[in-house]
């Protein structure tokens, strides 16, 4: 038998295994341990990797499989920070992260060229330089943020989008200044960095989409899918070095690239987000931590004074930055101090311009030593301002990001009633249950993770084989929301006919949404369509939503969404349009609205308040609402809002709409919604509103609206 030979005699650590185990047992103890003295783990794990480091103990060398993590952390962290943003709300407050990105750039790098010039007598050009190293960020504390559910506040979307502007321009001005050293800025220069940006930017925003939405239909393993996403965010950081910009910058660009085609609420996302948090960035932590040194500022006063310089001109321009921002879209004082806390972290953009600046030698000194374009006293200076600012960042960031959260829900569970949401899915074709599921993922409230069911009625108890299925679609409802951290309750109900059992079951469980798959390959058949009108539609207290998947739901890119005259003025309208909103908000994917023009005003005020992407169509008939359906290409999807006979919205051409469906949107996804007919007065506004935190406020829209 081969017996591992472990050698702790010498210093630093050299087999893998013992390594590895010591930085697991760090990852497992630094939250356990700081949580407890209201510390932020990530402070922690910096601290850790100093004290484990080759400056601390020695224990562990800085060497390539450290950096390797690390740097695959450092990318995940900005893919993270890519792909949770809401593009909707990002698109509507892009104004809003430019003018902090002048703020948060210009603040910083006045204050850094003032000091480096006047103050430590350097050089124009290494003034620059010095001064644009404190305009970046690092999101060491998106994680954070995001578990705090904090991620679609204002504030953090404005900072993101910053981030993203101001890391470009700091290391475009490190790029500048680099080839101004080596005497290469010119119109050649230019035209390089230009095209070489744009060809990045392009490739990365449209043709990687193309290439992942192509994937995901293809290919159905999940190991595999989410092998493919990390060679998306390594792929896009190798282009973003070949057009010369940092990698950083290539992880977010791949966030953004795959945002919709990774939903929010999704089993794939909730993958992603696991494995960065558990493994990938707690390493680049470590990894930080591993070059602070803190003997070097009880060597040289030198390199005290350089460092005050350099944390009074990153911190002090931060907060400026972060109060003029706040002053100026009138935010609270919490969302304030949390762009502060967001952006006042420097590590990776910062340490990285310091290394390319430090190892330029610009000419020799009469003595034969080199004279550096950043010198040694501000390598050692950006070691303490990255410890510094992790810090200031991490318990800043944790404070106010906890009182907005605090906020947020006290805010809701006093404006608002909460919905009762309890959802129920059919699943009676083993191929359309995980479709189902994945469709309830993108469909229910936010916070609604343990009120959902999954139901297979067994109206011959003595057959083996329907009960053998009934546990086998169970099992896999079970199986996909558990995967993305939602339970599911299964139950098996024998019953003389489905219908039957799915009534019982709703009234028994007080389901508000009832959810039902067609037989693939089969479309409305004659005996679907009179269990419809006959069974399921009975059911008047819920809504009721027919679905036919002909592709993943993720792949799906626009919906096209008919609303026929009159609809609003049904009950369960707003409960309805609030579902189509939570697909459009948990898949990124844009909605084509087709409706009237009294419908439209109507959505006009409810974007206003959430936004999402959206097209506004008005049309005078129902004919035209036909040819958008009509014309729907691949990746597109329809969603009709229909009504039972009797109903203010019904109108005779409504009984044809299946057969309309099996003829001509038969290769595309399709949704009917038939919203809920009658409640007691007293439950009318309770059901009317949905309880995603994002769409309180739609209540006052709701009210004015059943007013008139």
């Amino acid at each position: 038998m081969h017996l591992l030979n472990i050698h702790i005699g010498s210093l630093p650590i050299e087999d893998p295994v013992l390594k590895f185990l010591l930085e697991l047992v760090i990852i497992l103890s630094a939250p356990l341990l700081l949580n407890k003295i209201k510390v932020p783990h990530l402070l922690g794990l910096l601290i850790a990797g100093a004290v484990v480091g080759p400056n601390g103990l020695n224990l562990l060398a800085r060497d390539s499989s450290v950096v390797v993590t690390g740097t695959t952390g450092l990318l995940y962290i900005m893919f993270l920070a890519g792909l949770e943003i809401d593009l909707g709300d990002f698109k509507k407050n892009k104004w809003k992260s430019i003018t902090f990105t002048g703020y948060t750039f210009a603040m910083p790098f006045i204050l850094g060229f003032l000091g480096g010039f006047y103050l430590l007598d350097f050089s124009v050009l290494t003034s620059v330089l010095f001064a644009s190293l404190f305009s970046s960020h690092t999101l060491i504390s998106y994680p954070l943020v995001s578990k705090l559910g904090i991620a679609k506040n204002l504030s953090v979307n404005i900072t993101v989008g910053g981030t993203m502007i101001t890391d470009v321009l700091s290391l475009l001005v490190l790029a500048v200044c680099v080839g101004m050293t080596q005497g290469e800025v010119n119109t050649a220069f230019w035209t390089r960095l230009t095209l070489s940006m744009l060809a990045f930017s392009l490739t990365v925003l449209f043709v990687f989409p193309i290439i992942g939405r192509w994937f995901f239909k293809k290919v159905d393993d999940k190991i595999s899918q989410y092998i493919f996403v990390l060679v998306m965010i390594y792929l896009a950081a190798v282009l973003a070095e070949l057009a010369g910009i940092e990698a950083i910058i290539g992880a977010f660009f791949a966030g953004l690239a795959l945002n919709k085609l990774i939903p929010h609420s999704s089993a794939m996302m909730n993958r992603v987000e696991f494995v960065g948090s558990a493994i990938f960035i707690p390493f680049f932590l470590i990894s930080v931590g591993m070059l602070i040194d803190f003997t070097v500022f009880f060597k040289s006063i030198e390199t005290l004074v350089v460092a005050a310089v350099m944390l009074v001109a990153s911190i002090g321009g931060k907060y400026l930055a972060a109060i003029l921002t706040q002053k100026t879209f009138h935010l609270s004082k919490d969302e304030g101090m949390l762009i502060f806390g967001m952006s006042s972290a420097s590590a990776a953009a910062t340490l990285a311009a310091v290394l390319v600046g430090y190892n330029i030698i610009v000419s020799e000194t009469a003595n034969g030593e080199s004279v550096r374009l950043l010198s040694e006293h501000v390598l050692n200076g950006s070691i303490l301002l990255i410890l510094v600012s992790c810090t200031v960042s991490s318990f800043v960031s944790m404070s106010s990001g906890q009182r907005i959260a605090e906020a947020d829900r006290e805010d809701t569970a006093s404006g608002i009633n909460r919905e009762n949401e309890n959802i129920l899915l059919a699943v009676n074709y083993e191929q359309t249950v995980e479709k189902l599921v994945n469709l309830s993922l993108l469909v229910k409230a936010k916070h609604n993770d343990d009120r959902l069911w999954a139901l297979n009625v067994v109206n011959d108890e003595k057959n083996e084989s329907s009960i053998k299925n009934a546990k086998k679609n169970l099992h896999i409802a079970v199986d996909t929301a558990a995967a993305a951290d939602v339970k599911v309750l299964p139950l098996t109900r024998y019953d003389n006919d489905v219908a039957t059992g799915i009534s019982n079951v709703i009234k028994e469980q007080d389901i508000t949404d009832l959810i039902i798959g067609l037989q693939p390959g089969k479309g409305f058949t004659p005996s679907f369509v009179y269990n419809l009108h006959n069974g399921y539609l009975q059911n008047d207290s819920v809504n009721t939503l027919i679905y036919h998947a002909g592709q993943p739901i993720s792949t799906v890119k626009r919906y096209v969404v008919l609303i026929p005259e009159r609809a609003e003025k049904e009950a369960g309208f707003f409960s309805s349009l609030l579902r189509v909103w939570n697909i459009a908000k948990n898949s990124g994917a844009e909605m084509s609205f087709y409706a009237n023009r009294s419908i439209i005003d109507i959505l006009k005020r409810v974007v206003s308040k959430s936004a999402i992407e959206l097209s506004l169509h008005p049309i005078n008939n129902w004919q035209e609402a036909e040819k958008a359906a009509i014309g729907l290409e691949s990746d597109e999807a329809l969603i009709v809002f229909m009504a039972k006979r009797g109903m203010i919205s019904y109108f005779p051409q409504m009984g044809s709409i299946p057969d309309f469906l099996n003829q001509h949107v038969e290769e595309n996804n399709f949704l009917l919604i038939y919203p809920y007919r009658d409640l007691a007065a007293g439950q009318l506004e309770k059901r009317s509103v949905n309880n995603h935190d994002d769409f309180v406020e739609i209540g006052k829209i709701i009210g004015k609206v059943f007013a008139r």
